[in-house]
């Protein structure tokens, strides 16, 4: 229900629904692509989720479900039909993987959008992208979309998000079937947790149950996150603002955004928040983030040869990312998305630790 969200999202909810009537979202059923999902169906759009798998409680909802995989144009062409906005939530992530388990979904998956968006002449295609597109191993401190994509990647994902990212900012302008033009724009969410997380906080607790949760080098390093319902609303406020006569013509156009619950915070800090709403524990014991990178590089060369498919316990992404500093300046996204976080760190504990009892 509309009155379940907070009054700025109502706001926004209602002036969506005054501009489109059928939204397409894919990875409708992951983490965030459900909590999309959830606002549209509350402001009354009609939604068609793409997924992979089968997702029973999307279409309890009101969802209409289409299985399909989005490095498929026909099937994406098929399930689009009729749609005035599409939402591309969906992308292998991860930090361990072959390339071409990333590039084929990530960037032939981006292709097929952007190819089906012309075909189908919809305007409007907001793309889920991430700060892992400027990160080069080194600290990013309080950094904005002026910062360069990465020279060299330490891992696929941020590769072929920063190659599709590319892309999809490149098609704003692009001529539909119709004759309009399409309008893009590419959000960057950092570390997005909140109730029913699959990723994040059960990873922490995982790893404090099996006391093998470290923190990584001696310095503590500030860093950004994002609440589930945060990232979610500056999702809708940037369909709303391509809802203009030209879309590509919006002030989000053909941009990438930075987004976070502006509140930078140490790694620490957020990991012992995670695990006090469990009751666990704070988290002490440290590992030298050399050490760590070594450890990583190790690991990542016996996985390559033996061929595991599992993700090793330490990569030099991995090593890298918990040691340095990676915190933004999101004041384009409150300039031109009119965004702003609504649930605050403290606030979203509150609604993880009751999710967790």
């Amino acid at each position: 229900m509309l009155a379940d969200f907070l009054p700025q999202e109502q706001a926004a909810l209602l002036a969506l629904k005054q501009k489109v009537n059928h939204a397409f979202v894919t990875g409708a059923g992951g983490f965030l692509g459900k909590a999309i999902c959830e606002r549209l169906l509350a402001a009354g759009i009609k939604v068609t989720g793409f997924a992979r798998g089968q997702y029973s409680e999307l279409s309890a909802m009101g969802v209409e479900m289409v299985k399909g995989d989005i490095a498929d144009e026909q099937a994406l062409l098929d399930a689009m039909q009729g749609c005035d906005v599409v939402f591309h939530v969906a992308s292998k992530a991860g930090v361990w993987g072959s390339k071409q388990s990333y590039f084929s979904p990530n960037i032939d998956g981006a292709r097929h959008i952007i190819a089906a968006c012309k075909k189908c002449s919809i305007e409007r295609l907001v793309y889920t992208s991430t700060p892992s597109v400027t990160f080069a191993g080194v600290d990013e401190v309080g950094n904005d979309e002026s910062a360069p994509y990465a020279k060299q990647f330490l891992n696929f994902y941020g590769e072929s998000k920063a190659i599709a990212e590319q892309m999809m900012l490149s098609a704003n302008g692009d001529k539909l079937s119709n004759g309009k033009s399409l309008g893009t724009t590419a959000l960057r969410p950092h570390l997005i947790w909140g109730p029913s997380d699959p990723h994040l906080v059960p990873r922490v607790l995982e790893r404090a149950e099996a006391g093998r949760l470290k923190l990584v080098g001696r310095e503590d390093k500030l860093v950004d996150t994002i609440y589930v319902g945060n990232a979610a609303y500056a999702h809708v406020l940037a369909a709303l603002k391509l809802c203009c006569e030209d879309a590509s013509r919006a002030a989000c156009a053909g941009k990438a955004y930075y987004l976070s619950n502006d509140e930078p915070i140490t790694m620490a800090a957020m990991l012992n928040k995670i695990l006090a709403c469990k009751n666990r524990p704070p988290v002490t014991k440290r590992v030298p983030s050399n050490l760590a990178y070594v450890a990583g590089c190790i690991l990542e060369s016996i996985y390559s040869v033996l061929g595991k498919q599992d993700e090793p316990i330490m990569t030099r992404f991995v090593a890298r990312q918990l040691s340095t500093s990676h915190y933004f300046d999101i004041s384009a996204a409150k300039r031109d998305l009119d965004y702003q976080a609504l649930v605050s760190i403290d606030e979203g504990m509150e609604r993880l630790k009751a999710s967790l009892q």
